[in-house]
């Protein structure tokens, strides 16, 4: 089958005219749109455009709002936290990017942390904005609603997938961290399944406790879960990840599994660090270069042609995808094509 190509212009008109369609104010339309199509861009097929189907349904059942801002709860010189009020998660990290941003720029460092956001797709597409302007920025999720990760040792899920996003500006690429707490995320597994494909390893544990492959062990009864990262063997790093995660979110923001649920979200906390108030811009880089270089230039194991960074593939993507156009996974155009129907669009490319 021919790989079909989109501009990224027309994929974040067409996402965003679908939002503005359901009733989204534009600029948050216009921010949803290009952090989803970022992260197409990246490589990151499963929290880019393939979210938005599911962005457009709680629009329609009215669990995420379509207007409004964010509410101060509290606020020091370098730290907020911010009721969300259930807005687009994109839009609300951004201003959150921002805002951190605006105080690590006299304070040196800056941390709003988000309670009560709709999801915030990928992690990574937030990173280059802070990286191009020479700021360490580092995200974090997890959504008190949804329980797919086992305890280290357990059997029953208790939290989410919990990804850290890190964003490292060098003299060249910024290095590009974006990694779940658990081995793998849900909409991963998802994809899989739509797919008729398996998971890569184990990653899986199925309702018996026994480690799986098969990614319908997670979306048929009964249930399994995800295992945290490290696997059977190691997930007390993964499991001791996680629990920090849903400590620097929902305990910093004084919202999360301890309140009712109220629907898909997230619990957000965007930390904004400056090199310049620190040994400044130009020693940072010169240290994280020689990291990267050193790392690059490491002697490969047996069947890997050379060790790559993070983020290093997907800086490859995004430049190729931004020229030649994106080639979207095969499953995320056909999920919209009803959307594009009821709200009276064309789908790209016809």
């Amino acid at each position: 089958m021919a790989t079909v190509r989109y501009a990224v212009d027309t994929l974040v008109a067409f996402a965003r005219a679908l939002l503005e369609r359901a009733g989204v104010r534009a600029d948050i339309a216009q921010d949803v749109a290009e952090v989803l199509v970022d992260g197409d861009l990246l490589g990151h097929t499963t929290h880019g455009l393939a979210l938005l189907g599911g962005y457009l349904s709680d629009l329609e059942k009215g669990a995420m709002a379509k207007d409004g801002e964010p509410a101060v709860v509290n606020a020091r010189a370098a730290a907020e936290i911010w009721d969300g009020g259930r807005l687009p998660g994109p839009w609300l990290t951004l201003r959150a990017l921002d805002t951190a941003a605006a105080m690590a720029a006299t304070h040196g460092t800056g941390t709003v942390v988000i309670r009560r956001s709709h999801h915030i797709a990928c992690l990574a597409a937030y990173l280059l904005r802070a990286t191009e302007r020479g700021l360490v920025a580092i995200v974090q999720s997890s959504d008190p609603v949804v329980a797919a990760v086992v305890p280290h040792g357990g059997m029953t899920a208790f939290i989410t997938p919990n990804p850290i996003a890190a964003g490292l500006p060098t003299s060249g690429d910024p290095i590009l961290i974006d990694v779940s707490t658990s081995i793998t995320s849900m909409g991963f597994t998802r994809q899989r399944l739509e797919a008729g494909e398996k998971l890569p390893g184990a990653w899986a544990i199925d309702a018996a406790g026994n480690a799986t492959d098969d990614p319908a062990a997670l979306w048929t009864e009964p249930k399994g879960a995800l295992l945290p990262l490290g696997g059977l063997d190691a997930g007390h790093k993964g499991f001791g990840l996680g629990l920090m995660i849903e400590a620097l979110t929902a305990g910093l923001s004084g919202f999360g599994r301890a309140d009712p649920p109220e629907g898909w979200g997230a619990t957000v906390f965007v930390q904004v660090l400056d090199p310049e108030a620190f040994a400044g811009l130009a020693a940072f880089r010169r240290q994280m270069d020689h990291i990267a270089a050193t790392a690059r230039t490491t002697r490969p194991r047996p069947g890997v042609d050379r060790v790559r960074l993070p983020g290093e593939g997907g800086m490859r993507r995004y430049r190729e995808q931004k020229a030649k156009g994106v080639a979207l996974y095969r499953t995320i155009m056909p999920t919209l094509q009803p959307w594009a129907d009821k709200l009276g669009l064309t789908m790209p490319g016809k």
